[in-house]
């Protein structure tokens, strides 16, 4: 879903409603309703573009907002770490 313009308390909101004179909800016709924590319209902003996910970009954003885990976990590459040196004793040397 695409709003037709920046929905500043969008994230702060805790919750949002579907407004639509139909009871369907249609682009250029709906609108989403922020709501303050009572419950009531604090601000709503027009519908511009409705698509529908793929199943890829679907699990992308589950993944992203934290409600699913990635199924392969990149493990990061090995990187070198400045520290003291070893020095290996040969066994042999002490004979």
């Amino acid at each position: 879903m695409v709003l037709s313009q920046r929905a500043h308390g969008l994230r702060n909101s805790p919750g949002i409603v579907f407004d639509s004179p139909t009871s369907r909800i249609c682009s250029d016709f709906s609108e989403v309703v922020l709501t303050d924590a009572f419950g009531a319209r604090s601000g709503a902003i027009r519908i511009s573009n409705i698509r529908l996910l793929s199943p890829e970009e679907d699990e992308d954003l589950l993944i992203k907002f934290g409600k699913k885990e990635p199924e392969i976990k990149i493990t990061p590459a090995p990187r070198e770490v400045e520290g003291a040196e070893v020095e290996e004793l040969d066994p042999d040397a002490s004979e």
